[in-house]
């Protein structure tokens, strides 16, 4: 589980670096993977929204392939420069079969720029269509958050409970990205 959020560095935003690095490698795997984690958040959200940190995690992305599919993934990553970490995870038993890539882009203004990959396998997931995406149905990814998840004081994460809980459909919802402080 996440640790509690410093309240202090609420207004933070992701650098766009980082939205557009992660966009570029999902519009390549798009029609192969499911998204889950804080980018499956991401989709869910409200178009256009602002990308604050604390409103769903963008440190890495998290997706599901069909095993079928995982000769073609992890060819197109190899293409994109991506390469296989070894991480503590790759040798515990797992219904996912875990996998870590990761690349390093430099940009423009001098700066290094990691773009980190958690892949996991599954055949039977349960997922809906957001604009074109494929992501984790919201309750499904809801209970990954005790296991392959971490972040789940994100206020994507802690308003999507408190949604469904009342009934509603998290997906499109304002307040998916919306700051609790203001």
């Amino acid at each position: 589980m996440g640790a509690n959020h410093n309240i202090k560095r609420y207004g933070e935003l992701w650098p766009n670096y980082r939205i557009e690095l992660g966009i570029k490698i999902l519009e390549k795997l798009k029609q192969w993977v499911i998204i889950s984690g804080g980018w499956a958040w991401h989709f869910m959200s409200e178009m256009n929204h602002k990308e604050y940190k604390h409103a769903h995690d963008h440190k890495d992305i998290d997706i599901f392939v069909n095993p079928k599919n995982v000769g073609i993934v992890m060819q197109i990553l190899l293409e994109e420069g991506f390469e296989k970490v070894w991480t503590r995870y790759d040798h515990l038993p797992s219904n996912e079969n875990f996998r870590r890539y990761e690349k390093v882009d430099w940009l423009d203004i001098g700066r290094e720029v990691r773009t980190t990959i958690d892949f996991f396998e599954s055949k039977t997931l349960k997922s809906i269509q957001v604009n074109g995406w494929n992501v984790v149905e919201p309750e499904t990814l809801l209970s990954f958050y005790s296991n392959i998840h971490s972040s789940d004081k994100c206020w994507a994460v802690q308003k999507a409970v408190q949604l469904l809980s009342q009934g509603k459909n998290p997906v499109g919802n304002p307040l998916l990205t919306k700051n609790p402080l203001e």
